[in-house]
C-alpha cells in the first residue's frame, strides 16, 4: 500500500488569462519536492463530471486550495466545486495558498475557513498568501525573492503532513460517517 499523502490541489479560479495557473504550477512544485506526497490538480474550469469530482476528492487525504480574492471574497467557481460534495471533506485537512493584491487573498481564506468548518473539514492555521502576486512572479512563473514563501510553505507542508497522516489513522480505524449521526 503506498503510505504517500495523496494531495488534491484545487484551482480556485476559472478566469481567463487567470494568475491562478502560476500559483498552482508553484504550489505543485513544492509538493513535488517532497517523496511523500502524491499530487491530483483539481481544476473547475475543466469540465468534471460530479461523480468523477466526488471520486477524486474522496481519495485525497488532503486538500490545498489556491484561491485569489475577487471583490473581497472567494469565486463562484471554487464555491459550486466545494458544493459539488460534502462527506468527501470531512475529516480532511485543508490548506491555503492566496493571493491578491493589498491583502493577499487573506479575506477570502478566512471566508473558506467558515464554509470548510461546516463541511466537518479542518483547515490548518499556516497558509501562504502572496500580496500584489503578479509583481512577485517572473514571466516564467518564478518567484522573484522565493525564501519567504518557501519558507511558509514548508511549515504549511510539515503541518499539513501531520494533519492527513493523523486523519487517515483516525478514518482508517474509526470511519468519520459512523460518529454520532
Amino acid at each position: 500500500m503506498d503510505s504517500r499523502i495523496q494531495v488534491a490541489i484545487i484551482y480556485g479560479s476559472t478566469r481567463s488569462g487567470r494568475l491562478c495557473d502560476t500559483i498552482v504550477n508553484w504550489t505543485a512544485a513544492q509538493l513535488e519536492n517532497q517523496t511523500d506526497f502524491r499530487l491530483d490538480l483539481i481544476d473547475p474550469a475543466n469540465a468534471i463530471d460530479e461523480s468523477t469530482l466526488r471520486q477524486r476528492l474522496a481519495r485525497a487525504d488532503a486538500f490545498v486550495v489556491a484561491t485569489p480574492e475577487y471583490n473581497h471574497g472567494y469565486p463562484a467557481p471554487l464555491k459550486a466545486l466545494i458544493d459539488s460534495a460534502k462527506v468527501e471533506w470531512q475529516a480532511k485537512p485543508v490548506a491555503f495558498v492566496s493571493y491578491g493584491g493589498l491583502s493577499g487573498g487573506i479575506r477570502a481564506v478566512e471566508q473558506l475557513r467558515q464554509v470548510f468548518a461546516e463541511l466537518q473539514a479542518v483547515t490548518l492555521r499556516d497558509s501562504v498568501s502572496f500580496i500584489s502576486a503578479w509583481e512577485q512572479f517572473d514571466d516564467s512563473g518564478n518567484l522573484r525573492a522565493p525564501e519567504r514563501a518557501e519558507r511558509s510553505m514548508r511549515r504549511l507542508l510539515a503541518h499539513l503532513h501531520w494533519w492527513a497522516t493523523a486523519l487517515r489513522e483516525a478514518r482508517n480505524c474509526h470511519p468519520y460517517g459512523e460518529v454520532y449521526a
